[in-house]
């Protein structure tokens, strides 16, 4: 029998293995250590050992040989909040705590009830009017003055969260037996996969204003939601259709023997299981929306990476910006590997029954 002393180990070895398991494994291996000897000691010294974090002026670093730390000590807030009004900052990063909070709330499996949309509605408002302000005593704030990290979060969460079940339901309907809906599904799908999202935004923010009513005017960053939902609701009604095309015809026939009506068996019985075997591809994109959020800078709004663009631009602080793309760069990193650690762990989970 099979004691838990029999598995000590097992996942170092396995890792070990799969390095010099063959000559080629083995000459990659030998060449990667070799480049992270010569570049490691070297990284940590700039990055660490001679580095400058103290100070408040670019005259600081001027005898500095590493990284100047000091520019986002100072420059922080412009590329976290953009354009935001400095006193009023502290409500983005509620905002920011708000989305992260029903996010991670979200990801717990004993959450996962009818109640989590009202969860989410109210944590969607309380966003709202932390952003927009005009009530409960905040000043307004408009939306061309949002940016940095908080509209990058919005935009990211926001599209998922609409785009999901609007890609669940073209899916549902790429294979239905009607024809007119059939026939819808597959044109909206293949017309929006035909095209780049960047071309979307460009339609959203230019075009668009051009055929609606004089006197219409829908927000900017409305517009580019909007076109953001559209793009990935297509995609993620094809990884869908991907995986109800992936279960038995036996669960189908199944769930005909028990007398289940169409939404019956489909809500209870086939998407389930088909949501279970594309988890891995749908967090592939919501990791690419996540990224393609910096897409909106053709449209002039400032997402993170315009924010640090923008932090680049004083006159008083050229030659930084290694620094601020590290610093954005840490901040990606750690969203998307929560991300994709988080699917690895419910795909575990659901593996082990």
């Amino acid at each position: 029998m099979a004691t838990a002393s029999t598995y000590v180990g097992v996942r170092p070895v396995r890792w070990y293995h799969t390095l010099v398991n063959t000559p080629f494994n083995a000459l990659v291996t030998v060449i990667l250590v070799g480049l992270l000897a010569a570049i490691l000691p070297a990284a940590v010294e700039w990055l660490f050992l001679s580095a400058r974090f103290g100070g408040d002026s670019p005259q600081a670093c001027a005898q500095v040989t590493g990284a100047c730390w000091t520019f986002i000590a100072q420059k922080h807030r412009v590329i976290l909040f953009g354009l935001y009004p400095y006193a009023e900052q502290w409500r983005p990063l509620l905002a920011c705590v708000v989305l992260i909070g029903i996010v991670v709330l979200s990801c717990r499996r004993r959450f996962w009830r009818p109640a989590l949309a009202i969860y989410w509605f109210g944590a969607l408002t309380l966003v709202g009017v932390l952003m927009w302000g005009g009530v409960l005593g905040l000043s307004f704030v408009e939306t061309r003055l949002w940016g940095g990290l908080p509209l990058t979060l919005i935009l990211a969460t926001v599209g998922v969260g609409l785009a999901f079940p609007l890609g669940v339901l073209l899916a549902l309907g790429r294979r239905s037996d009607l024809p007119a809906v059939r026939s819808v599904c597959v044109i909206y799908i293949e017309l929006i996969r035909g095209v780049p999202l960047i071309s979307l935004l460009f339609m959203a923010s230019v075009m668009l204003p051009l055929f609606l009513p004089e006197g219409l005017n829908i927000n900017k960053l409305l517009r580019a939601q909007i076109a953001i939902v559209l793009f990935v609701a297509a995609y993620i009604a094809e990884t869908v259709r991907g995986g109800l095309q992936a279960i038995p015809k036996g669960q189908y026939e199944g769930a005909d023997s028990l007398g289940l009506g169409y939404w019956q068996k489909t809500l209870f019985i086939v998407l389930p299981q088909a949501l279970r075997a594309i988890v891995g591809p749908l967090v592939g994109i919501f990791i690419s929306v996540l990224k393609d959020t910096s897409l909106v800078v053709v449209i002039g709004v400032f997402d993170l990476m315009q924010a640090t663009k923008a932090a680049l631009a004083d006159a008083q602080w050229q030659g930084f910006s290694t620094e601020a793309y590290l610093f954005i760069g840490a901040i990606y990193f750690v969203l998307c590997f929560s991300i994709s650690r988080y699917s690895q762990s419910l795909e575990r989970q659901w593996r082990q029954g």
